[in-house]
């Protein structure tokens, strides 16, 4: 398929998926779902752990008040508008909120970027890899993206392993590129494309 073909079936798919409800996809161990009002206060109580913060590029700490009900809130305008697509991480059969993921889209590209935090609760369980994969999936062969990257802070070792795990080639980094607490961290990006995706466990 040349590029004029690809990026034509990237606008015709994801045009018609973000005119629809948000999606829902399941795991073995896990369900993605949109964030409820009702999730706001563990999202500030898991998101609020120093540690979290300081994996991520976005998230706060400590964490505001209302910043949780702000964020929540903002989800379904994202996702109309075609910028982007949050899921809760949640265990499957109890409905507890274990983390986030979500991609935040370049349409014209026919790509996005993928983001997650897990729980420190639960860190260790492969959370971050499942759901991830499962999102991945649903943004190559349901929306139909060409590409999908994603940006660790360099000795973040557990999220560079997970990107591996998806298949992502470390494509760069980016040094010095972002401020945290008044130190400047390199990035490392890391990239895959729908053809290598398709290809996965085929070797």
């Amino acid at each position: 398929m040349d590029d004029a073909a690809t990026l034509a079936g990237f606008r015709e798919r994801f045009a018609a998926a973000i005119a629809g409800p948000r999606p829902v996809l399941e795991t073995a161990r896990l369900v993605l779902r949109p964030y409820r009002l009702a999730d706001a206060a563990d999202l500030q109580r898991l998101a609020g752990d120093r540690r979290i913060a300081a994996t991520t590029a976005t998230i706060p700490h400590p964490y505001p008040d209302g910043e949780a009900e702000a964020f929540i809130g903002a989800h379904e305008a994202r996702w109309r508008d075609g910028t982007h697509l949050t899921c809760a991480v949640t265990a499957r059969g109890v409905d507890t909120l274990v983390g986030a993921v979500g991609l935040v889209f370049a349409a014209e590209h026919a790509r996005a970027e993928l983001g997650y935090w897990i729980a420190v609760p639960v860190w260790g369980r492969g959370y971050a890899t499942e759901a991830s994969e499962a999102l991945c999936e649903y943004g190559f062969t349901t929306l139909g993206l060409h590409r999908i990257e994603a940006r660790h802070v360099a000795g973040n070792a557990a999220s560079g392993a997970v990107m591996r795990k998806l298949g992502m080639q470390q494509e760069g980094v980016l040094r010095g590129h972002k401020a945290k607490w008044d130190t400047l961290h390199d990035l490392v990006v890391c990239g895959v494309l729908a053809e290598e995706w398709a290809r996965r466990g085929t070797a």
